[in-house]
């Protein structure tokens, strides 16, 4: 493990302490972010999400594609709609789970980025 370095004298940069407290979120958006940040902390949910990158799919699609029951599906389908990372559309007796929104796709594309440098 590689150590981390610190300074050796104890001395502020008043500048920069005052521009980084000016552009921190509140704390009420920092504990959102890291909530967030939960829900993307699980596998199964990362592989929901990427199975609906291209298209919308029914609980059985996604379940056929990644080799879950319905339920263990719909359980993590049910955390992500609380989180506003899916939408559920009925149609007539099924319903398709499909990405809210597209940035979605950039936060897992950058996360999957970052880890391959």
């Amino acid at each position: 493990m590689q150590e981390i370095e610190i300074c050796e004298v104890e001395n502020t940069h008043k500048g920069a302490i005052e521009k980084a407290k000016k552009a921190m979120p509140s704390q009420d958006e920092l504990y959102d972010v890291a909530e967030l940040f939960k829900v993307f902390g699980d596998s199964t949910r990362i592989n929901i999400l990427t199975a609906l990158f291209e298209s919308e799919m029914c609980v059985c699609d996604i379940g056929e594609t990644l080799g879950m029951t319905k339920s263990a599906i719909s359980h993590q389908l049910r955390i992500l709609r609380q989180n506003k990372l899916v939408k559920s559309r009925k149609a007539g007796k099924e319903v398709f789970y499909s990405l809210a929104y597209e940035h979605v796709v950039k936060i897992i594309e950058m996360a999957i980025e970052h880890i391959e440098e």
